[in-house]
């Protein structure tokens, strides 16, 4: 687990890249420079590269979110400490990650058994302690609800109704919907237990959401 002078700097170089694009929140952009990206990505060969702003692979036909995409999500949320978030797809963590920089108590599924044992390996030896779970992040995780935020991190084809149910009133879900190559994200506020409001903002491309369980 080395992490040196020079993986510091691409981090700053890095965090500047992604406030060009439009990123605004200082704490947003501090996670981004706090966080050692290449002790995420499991190919080594890899390494010099994860701190250019791209996806990488990271096994199972799943991938290490694009910076700015993770940054744009996380800002999207608005988080204050100690909220309680829920992370549809912890993947290789890093999004995770971000989020416990920023204060909040996380609750992250993953469905890919692989990436689930790598994840909840890795991220108490780089001091991120978290609640993960194993499952179909159709369902979220309704013992633990409410949720005061909630983030999906793959191509949902719908809005999955118990997500919208464990969010609390108030609270805000940030999820990239669409069943084609790319993804319109919205972002949902929770007006009272049955009113939302939507707003549809820009195209990104996921890999797909795992269908429900149950589904064909």
């Amino acid at each position: 687990m080395i992490d040196t002078y020079r993986h510091k700097g691409l981090r700053k170089k890095l965090a500047q890249i992604v406030a060009k694009k439009g990123i605004k929140s200082a704490e947003v952009l501090a996670a981004i420079e706090s966080i050692p990206r290449h002790l995420f990505i499991p190919d080594n060969a890899l390494y010099k590269y994860a701190y250019e702003d791209k996806p990488f692979p990271i096994g199972a036909g799943q991938t290490i979110s694009q910076p700015y995409t993770v940054a744009f999500q996380t800002e999207l949320l608005a988080l204050k400490p100690r909220e309680k978030v829920l992370e549809i797809g912890t993947g290789s963590g890093y999004q995770t990650a971000v989020l416990l920089e920023m204060g909040a108590k996380v609750f992250s599924i993953e469905r890919q058994k692989a990436l689930f044992d790598r994840t909840k390996e890795l991220l108490p030896q780089l001091g991120y302690n978290t609640k993960l779970f194993y499952g179909d992040g159709y369902k979220g995780l309704p013992t633990f609800a409410p949720f005061d935020k909630i983030i999906v991190t793959a191509g949902a084809p719908y809005i999955p109704e118990d997500l919208l149910t464990q969010l609390k009133i108030g609270g805000v879900l940030v999820i990239p919907v669409d069943e084609g190559d790319s993804q319109r994200m919205k972002k949902i506020t929770k007006l009272a237990s049955n009113k939302f409001e939507t707003k549809d903002l820009s195209l990104f491309r996921f890999v797909p959401l795992l269908k429900e369980k149950g589904r064909d």
